[in-house]
């Protein structure tokens, strides 16, 4: 096929500025008030973000995940652990999100360290999940060959034959928590001199830089 030009394609950005003396002092705060900025403004599922791994060759990978909840100790999604991204996760325990509210021209960008949630945390979210999405944890081998979706659906049939409305939570399916070491929050300003205020983490206190856009 032809060469698919895009380079015409601009998007100026100038709805707001980030300056030092206006953020948080502590990164998860400062997070907080731009994700209530992304409740306020009615975006689509604000709280999806791209999750990136690696595995032990450097190979990355990314996907989008949907974040659960967050607080001073991390930010938790819940998935597969025999998935691509669980594997990449066992194997290497660093992961980074980011986050993408176009229509903020904002990005938010996590580095950190991978724990698993205890059993408890995800016993309890597994709950609060919809029938379907219970019973479609233990339909699809994630990420792994199938036949085809008839196999998908077979399976489908079998857990709700095994399990009914009673559905546990499987045994490879739970939480994570990115325990964060850095973050960059990054506003989109004219002429792509964009705003970028990180946080790295030091013994006593996150340290905030500015780096160039």
């Amino acid at each position: 096929m032809e060469t698919v030009d895009l380079t015409q394609l601009r998007q100026d950005y100038a709805r707001a500025e980030l300056m030092e003396a206006d953020v948080a002092a502590d990164p998860v705060q400062q997070f907080a008030r731009w994700f209530g900025d992304a409740q306020r403004a009615q975006l689509l599922e604000p709280y999806a973000m791209t999750l990136a791994t690696a595995d032990l060759t450097g190979r990355p990978s990314a996907r989008i995940v949907l974040l659960r909840s967050f607080d001073e100790a991390g930010f938790s999604f819940f998935t597969n652990y025999a998935s691509r991204k669980g594997d990449e996760l066992a194997a290497n325990p660093q992961a980074t999100l980011l986050f993408f509210w176009a229509e903020l021209e904002r990005q938010v960008r996590i580095e950190g360290r991978v724990e698993k949630l205890d059993a408890a945390e995800s016993d309890a979210y597994f709950a609060s999940r919809p029938l379907g999405s219970r019973q479609g944890a233990w339909a699809s081998p994630q990420s792994r060959p199938i036949a085809g979706r008839q196999e998908l659906d077979q399976r489908l049939a079998d857990a709700i034959g095994r399990y009914g409305e009673t559905v546990p939570r499987p045994p490879y399916w739970g939480g994570y928590r990115v325990v964060p070491e850095a973050f960059e929050f990054w506003q989109g300003r004219p002429s792509r001199l964009h705003d970028r205020i990180c946080y790295v983490r030091e013994p006593a206190a996150w340290r905030i830089v500015r780096l160039a856009p």
